[in-house]
């Protein structure tokens, strides 16, 4: 619908979640964080979606909270209380989550980055954890930051609040790829076609596997991936991709016309 602030479209098994409010630059306003929680709940529920992309209109990805809605506000009504959920859901998705960046994202903006699987942004896009900037704690958005970057890297641009490009925000973790903004489509298309490969079931149990923490003792790790593993071996996915390779053809989960 015309009147949305963030879209929803799902071809060939890949749901499109669009960001689409550039009057405020994407800004975390009450009606965005709904449309979005919504949305993702959506594509996370539909069997015939494989694969998810964040992606946005306009120049900027997120600026973060509204801050026009937070002016004024007690902490029990800001809307950063609902910011949690979105950032888990994405976190927690059990369907990979590409992020695409064709411009800057700030603060709130770059946790909703963090917390997708993949991302890849436009060699022109830049970064900024600008919360101690404005008085307030880049907190919320540490939980799903913080497993990405270099810890010298977190201190120095939490604290600094400093604006960062692509390339320092690959080096450092935080996206996987920078490309040349004309070959950003071309490069997300890539990675979802080949996580379109992937069993669901077993992309969903890798994505736990990788995200659980781990016992201290080396014999309790390999008995808890030896269980997981043989699984899915002896499971429906891992018998039917099993046979499709000895049959030399696709398995059952590969959209067609892969």
């Amino acid at each position: 619908m015309a009147d949305e602030l963030v879209h929803y479209e799902v071809r060939r098994g890949i749901a499109t979640i669009t960001l689409d409010s550039p009057h405020n630059r994407n800004a975390l306003s009450t009606r965005l964080r709904a449309e979005l929680t919504g949305h993702l709940t959506a594509a996370i529920a539909d069997d015939d979606v494989r694969v998810l992309v964040l992606t946005h209109t306009g120049p900027v990805f997120c600026s973060g909270m509204d801050l026009k809605e937070a002016g004024g506000a007690r902490a029990d009504q800001q809307g950063v209380n609902e910011f949690p959920a979105i950032l888990e859901a994405l976190w927690t998705s059990p369907k990979p989550v590409v992020a695409r960046l064709a411009g800057p994202a700030r603060a709130g903006g770059v946790g909703l980055v963090a917390a997708c699987d993949i991302a890849i942004a436009a060699d022109t896009a830049t970064f900024a954890f600008s919360e101690v900037r404005i008085g307030v704690v880049p907190a919320v958005i540490s939980v799903t930051v913080l497993p990405r970057l270099l810890p010298r890297a977190a201190h120095e641009l939490f604290l600094t609040g400093e604006a960062f490009d692509a390339a320092r925000a690959q080096a450092i973790g935080l996206i996987n790829v920078a490309v040349a903004a004309e070959g950003l489509d071309a490069e997300v298309t890539r990675y979802t076609d080949m996580l379109a490969l992937g069993a669901p079931d077993a992309l969903a149990a890798t994505k736990r596997m990788l995200q659980e923490p781990r016992p201290a003792g080396l014999g309790e790790v390999f008995a808890d991936m030896l269980e997981l593993s043989a699984h899915h071996f002896g499971g429906p996915e891992g018998q039917e991709g099993i046979a499709a390779f000895v049959a030399k053809r696709a398995p059952s989960w590969v959209p067609a016309g892969d």
